[in-house]
């Protein structure tokens, strides 16, 4: 399969929603035109800092990639945050993948970046294999805490 990697443009929107829906199912997340929607009009809203890549094939898209810079305090520099990576199920295991995260590479390379980094569940064998390939398993373990109301008693 020939592949294109390049910046996600407004002019992508319906092959990017489709997919973006795709990703969400594959989350078990629920159909929601909606939240598709919404993140869709995100990659385009400035206060998000948030940037796309595509991979196209025949002039679909095939791909996805969404990304965000981050301050690294730690190591005092910058990182790439990969949020989303999703390659549809017919173009899976022919190098979307692959050359999305190659691509962020060599944005990271090319802005002085010093690491790409993301998560993935931990039972997506099938990326996983792909990732354990081209990058290094992080040592860090992510938690989610979610604001809930106080209880407090008036």
């Amino acid at each position: 399969m020939t592949l294109s990697i390049r910046a996600v443009s407004p002019a992508d929107e319906a092959d990017w929603c489709r997919l973006y829906a795709g990703y969400r199912e594959f989350y078990r997340e629920p159909a929601d035109p909606a939240k598709v929607q919404a993140a869709w009009r995100m990659l385009f809203d400035p206060a998000t800092r948030l940037e796309g890549l595509v991979a196209v094939h025949d002039g679909v898209v095939v791909g996805l990639a969404n990304w965000r810079e981050f301050p690294d305090q730690l190591s005092v520099s910058t990182g790439i945050f990969l949020d989303d990576l999703f390659v549809s199920p017919e173009a899976r295991g022919q190098g979307a993948g692959e050359q999305l995260l190659e691509a962020l590479a060599q944005v990271a390379r090319d802005r002085g970046i010093a690491v790409v980094r993301w998560i993935t569940a931990p039972d997506n064998a099938t990326a996983r294999r792909l990732y354990d390939r081209v990058a290094e398993l992080a040592p860090w373990v992510t938690y989610d805490l979610v604001p809930r109301a106080s209880s407090a008693a008036s």
